[in-house]
């Protein structure tokens, strides 16, 4: 069975990482996996791109180019975004050459798929989603919007007013190139986005199922606390508190106002805060406990031993799919707090391996946060983590289940 997994990129951003381990998962269980990305960073030989100078120096603008649309709203394009019209892609072309019994789609935006050149796909398609992207008339995540259940148009995340919009047109655009896929198949990562794709207009009619992204726990391990802290430079006497994303404090969904408001309620003076995902600004939020800054991180390794230096790991968004961060901190025996929403119950057993906090409640949020760092038996919740992920997340348990839809579908 060939399979060819379809992303953007094939290392950087949180659906690059997934993407990349479910062809690693693949190809430990003996499917010819192959991946076809937009901008190459790992040295997978079973990772194509173009290798023409002058396609990637194209690639490099098609971002910019595919943000046109949108530069007179009122977010003057700062918003997640997508309206996938960037023209000249050889994607499908390359796709078609290669042949592939399946074609596994993930996040394939920032200019990379024209919308209208997906019914060109010979080969049947899966669709693992992100986001909300696929089936909204261009955002990542709606804004609890709910737009997508009806034709778009008025766009919230756009701050727009007028029915006619540019999400309307491009929701337009994904009705009429959708109605010509007959052989899809769409993956919601979390229960929260299948029922959200399973609601939708463009995908109604759609066959869509749930299957999460795995984790290799192999490599994704606890790490000997003490060791995690000095390779970190972190102090062993104090309870330490992990926040981190890409984006992480630049991103408004990720939710670092709420962490804010929360830490001001802890009345604790043995607490300091590790933020990855950011620098430290110039002008650095004020969280009310020591923080410290580790920057983004681009190895496996550092991330297994920043989970494991952590005594909890906070994850406060507003929207979440199947955040990468908390499969990876339950993985490495760290409970996780974030609030109730989207795929986050998925993964998070409340008081069990971490805690559910009341949506966009700081208070409560609070309360998590204080419930597991005072907890009398926290290894007990650090080994619950870690019993979730084996069976649930692993790597060889999930590729599995997607070895099986790949022999449903052909």
């Amino acid at each position: 069975m060939k399979v060819l997994i379809v992303n953007t990129s094939d290392l950087s951003g949180g659906a690059a990482r997934a993407a990349y381990r479910l062809h690693q998962s693949l190809l430990k269980q003996g499917v010819d996996s192959q991946m076809l990305v937009q901008y190459k960073f790992s040295n997978d030989t079973k990772v194509h791109y173009t290798n023409s100078k002058m396609r990637r120096l194209f690639n490099k603008l098609r971002p910019v180019i595919d943000r046109l649309p949108i530069r007179n709203y009122k977010t003057g394009g700062r918003v997640s975004f997508s309206a996938a019209w960037t023209p000249f892609s050889d994607v499908v072309k390359v796709i078609n050459q290669i042949n592939p019994d399946i074609v596994h789609l993930h996040w394939i935006n920032a200019g990379m798929v024209k919308i209208e050149d997906l019914p060109h796909i010979k080969s049947p398609i899966v669709w693992s989603l992100h986001d909300m992207w696929a089936f909204t008339g261009g955002c990542h995540y709606d804004e609890e919007c709910g737009g997508y259940k009806k034709t778009c148009g008025n766009c919230k995340v756009l701050r727009s007013s007028v029915e006619q919009d540019i999400s309307r047109k491009v929701f337009n655009r994904k009705q009429k190139a959708f109605s010509k896929l007959n052989n899809l198949t769409i993956v919601g990562l979390s229960h929260w986005l299948e029922k959200c794709a399973q609601d939708s207009t463009l995908f109604k009619d759609k066959k869509v199922v749930n299957l999460p992204n795995p984790i290799d726990t192999d490599k994704f391990r606890p790490f000997e606390k003490s060791a995690a802290r000095d390779l970190w430079n972190l102090p062993k006497d104090k309870k330490l508190v992990l926040f981190g994303a890409v984006s992480a404090l630049d991103d408004s969904r990720k939710g670092s106002d709420y962490l804010r408001a929360a830490l001001s309620i802890i009345e604790c003076d043995n607490i300091e805060l590790v933020i990855f995902g950011s620098t430290k600004p110039d002008e650095p939020q004020d969280f009310g406990f020591e923080t410290h800054y580790v920057g983004n991180l681009q190895d496996d390794m550092s991330l297994v031993a920043l989970y494991s230096a952590a005594d909890v790991m906070v994850v406060p968004s507003k929207q979440e799919n199947l955040s990468n961060a908390i499969v990876e901190s339950l993985s490495c025996g760290t409970p996780v707090v974030g609030f109730d929403i989207g795929g986050n119950s998925d993964m998070i057993d409340h008081k069990q391996n971490g805690y559910l906090a009341e949506p966009f409640s700081t208070s409560d949020l609070a309360c998590g946060i204080e419930w597991i760092l005072d907890a009398e038996d926290n290894n007990k919740l650090g080994e619950n983590a870690r019993s979730k992920v084996m069976t649930c997340f692993d790597s060889s348990v999930v590729a599995e289940k997607y070895i099986n839809l790949y022999k449903n579908i052909l």
